[in-house]
């Protein structure tokens, strides 16, 4: 496994060769767009952050919904990024997306492969929260979020956006770049 990112193009293209819709692709770009600005808030902060990093796992944050639309496509999405030979910081932003994070045993409920599924890292924690402000290709404030998630998600599973929004607020600050 090359430890190297893909160039943007590289990942526009690997979203594209997986089966990525354009409607996918303009999100993942959308969701780009926005981790970017909050991972140079972060940098502006004194945060030591890797923007390439942020950049290229934001781009292929969906490259799973190349095969289901479900909460699956997050490990989908880490079986493709291996597949590709991508680098694990990589494949750890795809696979920690979801939600604010799926706890050991939500994963083993979901029959998902043993491992951390909820974020760790600032770049896993920043595409993880500026996925959660897009829908579609739009930027939403994050209680549209919420309210949305909170019909279709147990309340531990909002809890943990709420504290994913709450870390991201400590760190940025009121951010411009937020809805």
């Amino acid at each position: 496994m090359s430890e190297k990112l893909p160039t943007r193009e590289q990942a526009l293209q690997y979203l594209r060769e997986s089966g990525c819709s354009e409607n996918v692709i303009r999100h993942c770009e959308a969701v780009t767009e926005l981790a970017v600005e909050i991972a140079k808030a972060c940098k502006e902060k004194g945060l030591n952050v890797n923007l390439e990093l942020v950049e290229i796992g934001a781009l292929l944050h969906d490259i799973g919904r190349a095969k289901t639309h479900s909460v699956h496509h997050a490990v989908a999405g880490m079986q493709i990024a291996k597949s590709l030979g991508l680098p694990k910081p990589v494949i750890s932003i795809i696979k920690r997306h979801v939600g604010g994070g799926i706890i050991q045993r939500e994963a083993k409920n979901l029959g998902w492969p043993k491992g951390v599924y909820v974020p760790q890292t600032i770049e896993e924690k920043i595409v993880a929260y500026a996925d959660k402000l897009i829908e579609g290709s739009k930027r939403i404030p994050i209680e549209k979020t919420i309210e949305k998630l909170s019909k279709e998600l147990p309340p531990p599973a909002i809890a943990r956006i709420r504290k994913l929004h709450e870390e991201m607020l400590t760190m940025i600050g009121d951010c411009k770049c937020l809805p």
